[in-house]
């Protein structure tokens, strides 16, 4: 793989290799863009096929990470780390301090946090190292658990969507399909029940679903027919691709809207979701309650705060559909259009502010 073709063909900043034989450590730091401040996102450890396929995913998931924070509103640029090794077996404290070094080595251009495969002890090793770590144990005046947060925004967010398909924001006696039951998605499901919304859920894990139906009164059904329920709103909420050509041929749901990565297989299937006439919320913007809350860490964390920016999740995604509206294209592309004209915009008035400087200097020159 040529990665400097790669890193061009979305601008790419930075892709950093870090290795630490004593420890086991063979890890990759991909830095987007810094546009709009320094680069967030979280560390993954996962056992990749190939180091090729660890850095691509540090690089796909790095730009992602630059387009979450731009239609946040956050002064963040986008970053990720990946580190090569099986999470149940591989890890060591040695391994963490090592990677926590090299994450102070760039100096705050990249700032860390908790990702699939990791874990708050881990990076509380990585906290002995560096302060460019975020998601540390509440002890250290951290935020603690993202879940909540992520979940109060998907929730805001919901109803959004509901607003912009149903007519109203009151989720009271909509039915909503719950796919995959984890600790966002069960906080999630609470705060739907609290509202009076019905519940139908599925999971893989038969304790999830059960918890779900003593807790919440949700009707259980099996995976494979989740997306064919009748429902007002299906809420991807487990593993990506769940939009694809054979879930769209059973769809009923009026909104999707749920806590889930990467929840079209193919941009495409965002098109289709527009043609049908299915709202569709952008993933990278209602799910990005968790990182607009440890985000604040670097402020110093205040909750209040925290959870009054992630509350505007409604607010953002109402942008994004005004656009879709008015432009005529799909949810996904009007959410890539409100980032882009963010980070556009800053370009331009960096460069501006450049060049009256710069022509500040020779007025004052040539005055001499």
């Amino acid at each position: 793989m040529n990665w400097f073709e790669a890193m061009e063909r979305h601008d790419y900043e930075e892709l950093v290799l870090c290795q630490d034989k004593s420890s086991g450590l063979k890890a990759i730091i991909a830095i987007h863009d810094t546009t709009l401040g320094p680069a967030l996102g979280g560390t993954r450890m996962w056992t990749y096929a190939s180091e090729d396929a660890a850095i691509e995913d540090a690089l796909r998931l790095a730009r992602g990470m630059t387009y979450k924070h731009a239609v946040s509103g956050l002064n963040l640029g986008g970053g990720k780390a990946v580190i090569i090794g099986d999470p149940r077996r591989d890890k060591n404290e040695a391994m963490f301090r090592a990677f926590g070094r090299y994450v102070q080595g760039l100096n705050g251009r990249y700032v860390t946090a908790e990702d699939v495969g990791t874990t708050e002890e881990d990076m509380n090793l990585i906290y002995q190292e560096t302060d460019y770590v975020t998601g540390i144990s509440p002890s250290y005046g951290s935020s603690g658990n993202p879940s909540p947060a992520t979940a109060w925004g998907v929730y805001r967010g919901m109803k959004a969507a509901a607003k912009e398909a149903l007519g109203t924001d009151l989720l009271e006696g909509k039915t909503i399909a719950v796919q995959g039951i984890g600790n966002v998605a069960m906080r999630l499901c609470e705060y739907l029940h609290e509202e009076g919304a019905r519940l139908i859920v599925t999971d893989i894990h038969k304790d999830a679903v059960q918890e779900a139906v003593n807790r919440f009164g949700a009707i259980a059904v099996d995976p494979s027919d989740i997306t064919g329920v009748d429902c007002d709103i299906y809420a991807p909420c487990a593993l990506g691709g769940t939009i694809n050509d054979d879930t769209l041929r059973t769809l009923k749901a009026k909104v999707v809207a749920g806590c889930a990565n990467n929840q079209l297989l193919e941009t495409r299937h965002g098109d289709r979701l527009h043609e049908m006439g299915i709202v569709y919320a952008p993933d990278y913007v209602i799910n990005a309650g968790g990182v607009i809350n440890i985000a604040d860490e670097l402020s110093g964390y205040n909750r209040k705060r925290a959870w009054s920016k992630i509350g505007e999740i409604y607010e953002n995604l109402e942008k994004v559909f005004e656009i879709s509206r008015t432009e005529g294209i799909a949810t996904y592309m009007a959410a890539d259009r409100l980032a882009e004209r963010r980070i556009e915009w800053m370009k331009n008035a960096r460069s501006t502010f450049l060049q009256n400087g710069h022509h500040a200097l020779s007025s004052r020159r040539l005055r001499r």
